[in-house]
Parts: structure tokens; sequence; C-alpha cells
């Protein structure tokens, strides 16, 4: 089959306005030409002579898809519900229902509705499945099909059927769809001690966790003990809501710098004056899913000695990307660039070490379940200084300090090991802290 004419054309005129100023260079530019070339000769043999009809889309579509796999596990293009989760996972809000679902033997599952959401307030509990949208059986459907019926504008009318389990008949309800704005932090008072929840870095989420502390401040009375900034779990999100996080517990100094291809390609980023934190005692929690954002407040809150960072080591993300919009709801999220913590440390592969080392001995799976980190994910970027940043996996699991039963520490009421770990030691070092302050 001839090859498009159009194609052949436009190699031979780029080639003729664009002359190589080297020998080396002509030769790079013609090798890339014939590739190009031959990517056209196996699009259109595919598209003339493949058993079922395909579309240009779908083939255009998995040549890119199929281009960045080559690269490394972050590097994507996002179209669909794909764009869209992106498009949330930056702004933090969408249109729909405030649902969290999954798919569960074909069924979608109810996790849980979010607070003064219209799925909140219908009265829709986790555990619920849902049948029908409006009214056509939804069974079967893959999960993406039936989140992308759920979303809309808001303002508009949608109609769910439920499946409760212990309940004989169907429970219907008629739902109007807003905006959902998703919270990035959640605070709350333990023993005198602040404790900052943050589960994504999307818009505004420094300046959430500000009014967090504002707001601990305001239940007190006084400033408290110290914070508990927990990131366990947390995936990442927006480099500089990480950098606004971190300067919250900074007066001063380095947050986190980005070096990119060529070798002076670096880029800085540094505290503004003022620490809203007030110098109090600081503990950021981590665990392996603790990655990218989450990785620079805790290494540059680490790097500063600003707080101590307990758990388990992190993820091991120190890849930055790039969201670029290619409009028609598409975008190209390309790897730009490594992150460094202000001591120079990359984290890419070896993650975060935990100054104090803690397992969550409250899970009763924790010495057998699988955990997964970056350099497990195929085509990972390689740290080209792992020989000085070398991990040091220490074993916890048989510790006598970390002996204690699941049911055991129930009984004592204890259910999350490591906040608990974290609260003791912050009671410590408040405690310390106002000895040193009166002796003075």
């Amino acid at each position: 089959m001839a090859r498009p004419f159009i194609q052949a054309t436009a190699i031979a005129a780029v080639l003729a306005i664009v002359p190589a100023t080297t020998a080396a260079m002509a030769q790079v530019d013609t090798d890339a030409y014939r590739e190009i070339d031959q990517f056209m000769d196996v699009f259109n043999r595919v598209k003339g002579a493949y058993v079922d009809k395909v579309d240009d889309k779908t083939l255009i579509k998995g040549a890119i898809d199929g281009m960045l796999a080559a690269l490394d596990p972050h590097s994507a293009y996002e179209t669909g519900l794909d764009y869209d989760n992106l498009r949330i996972q930056t702004m933090g809000s969408y249109g729909g229902l405030g649902l969290t679902v999954t798919s569960e033997d074909g069924a979608v599952k109810v996790i849980a509705p979010q607070e003064d959401t219209p799925g909140f307030r219908a009265g829709i509990k986790s555990g619920d499945y849902i049948t029908h949208i409006d009214g056509k059986l939804i069974y079967g459907q893959t999960l993406d099909e039936a989140i992308t019926q759920m979303r809309g504008t808001p303002g508009s009318k949608i109609a769910l059927t439920l499946v409760r389990p212990g309940r004989d008949k169907p429970i219907e309800v008629t739902l109007v769809r807003e905006k959902i704005v998703q919270k990035p932090v959640k605070w709350e008072v333990k023993n005198g001690i602040g404790i900052l929840n943050i589960n994504t870095f999307s818009e505004n989420t420094g300046a959430a966790v500000k009014a967090g502390m504002l707001g601990i401040e305001k239940s007190l009375g006084k400033p408290p003990l110290g914070y508990i900034v927990d990131l366990r779990d947390n995936g990442g999100g927006l480099r500089d809501e990480a950098i606004n996080v971190a300067d919250n517990f900074l007066n001063y100094g380095e947050i986190v710098s980005e070096r990119g291809r060529e070798k002076g390609d670096i880029e800085r980023f540094y505290a503004k004056n003022g620490d809203p934190s007030r110098g109090l005692p600081v503990i950021v929690l981590v665990n392996s899913g603790s990655a990218s954002a989450s990785e620079i407040v805790a290494g540059a809150l680490q790097d500063h000695h600003r707080a101590l960072v307990m758990g388990e080591r992190s993820f091991g993300k120190g890849s930055v990307q790039t969201v670029l919009d290619l409009g028609n709801n598409s975008a190209l999220r390309l790897t730009t660039s490594r992150y460094y913590t202000p001591s120079g440390r990359s984290v890419q592969e070896g993650g975060i070490e935990p100054d104090i080392k803690v397992p969550q001995i409250s899970d009763p799976d924790f010495k057998t379940r699988p955990v997964f980190r970056e350099a497990d994910l195929r085509r990972h970027l390689i740290n080209e200084v792992k020989a000085d940043n070398a991990v040091l996996e220490e074993d916890t699991k048989d510790d006598p300090r970390y002996s204690a039963t699941p049911d055991q520490l129930k009984a004592k009421g204890v259910t999350d090991f490591q906040l608990d770990y974290a609260l003791k030691t912050i009671a410590r070092l408040g405690a310390a802290s106002k000895m040193a302050a009166s002796a003075k």
C-alpha cells in the first residue's frame, strides 16, 4: 500500500527549509523522519487490513499511549474520564453527587458519601449498591461509565435506584447535582495536640492547612502542644501546594529544587518570612503510600530539623510532571524534571526514611500485606545518586516495642497505633519545651 503523499511532501519540505548545521544533525533529522514515515506505513496497513474496522482516533490514541508508556510510569495522555479526574485532582471540585464508589462483581458499590453533599443528604450509605441511573440498569457497565453518568452540570437532576443489604425493596432517590468541593485538609484536636490530616494537594491546600491551624487554636483557646501532619496514603498533587504547606512550618530556607534535563536547568523554591506554626513541635506521619508532594513536605521539614518524620519509608516518587492542556478535553502529563530536598537528596526510588520507624501494628495484616513503591514500577526513573542515597530498610516487624496485637490495642482504645505513638511523642516534646521555656 502506498504511503500518503502529504506525509512524504511534508518531510521533503521540512528537509528543504531547515538545513542541518552539521552532518550529525542532518543524520538525526533524517533518521527521525524515516521513523515517522515507517509509523505512517504501519498506520495505513492496520487501518486497511485489520480484521475489524478501526477508526483513526483509536489508532492515534493507541500510538500516543504507547509512546508515553515507553518513557516512565507517570507520563500519560489523559482523555475522557482520566482527563476529568486530572482536573478534579488539581482544581479540587466537580459537578456531581459527592459519592465515592467502587466496582464489586460488576455492580457499583458506595464506599462513602462526602458530608454535606447531595448523596449524603439523600441518605445514601456506605455499602449501598447503585443498580439503576435514570431508570436504566447499569449492572455490567464499567465503573468509569457509571461515574461519568453520575457526574454532570450542577443543578441537573438524576435518579438512582439503590439496593441496601438487609432491606427487601430497592430505594429510589432523586438528587440534584451540585458543585462538589473536595476538602483537602481535615483537622481535629486530641489531648491538646492539633492533627492536620492532608489527603491531597489540590488548589488551596496550603491555605486550608493554615485555616486548620487557626481552627485548632480557636478550639483550644490557646496554641496547641504541637502539630501532627498526617500524610499517610497521600499520593501527592500540585507542587506549588506542597511548597505552601511546608511554608506554614518554616520561617526561611529552601523547600525544594527542581532539576531538568540540562545541567544548568535548576529552579529553587524558598519559604517566605513568617511561621504560622509558631515553632511548636511537629511530627509528620508517612507510609509507603506517601508520594511526590507529600515527600516534598516531609523532606523539607526533615532537612530543616523542623519536624520529626515518623512511620514507614515513603513511596519514592522524586519526579515532577508538567500538565499540558491539548484542547478537546485532553492533556499531556509529562515528566519534565526531578526534585531534590533542601540538602540535595533525591527521593527517587529510595523515598523518605523516617527519623522514627513505627509500623502500623493496629493493622491486622501489617506483617503480611504487600508493599509497593516507585522502585517496583516498570520503567521508573533511576536515582542518579543512589549510591549516596542508599536505603537501609530496618525490619520493625519483630521489634518487641511493637509486639502488641490489634485486639490488645483495641482493648486499650487504640485503633491507629502510628497516630497514638505520635500523640504520645508530641506530648513529651511539648512538656519538655514548656520546661525549657520556664527555665529561661
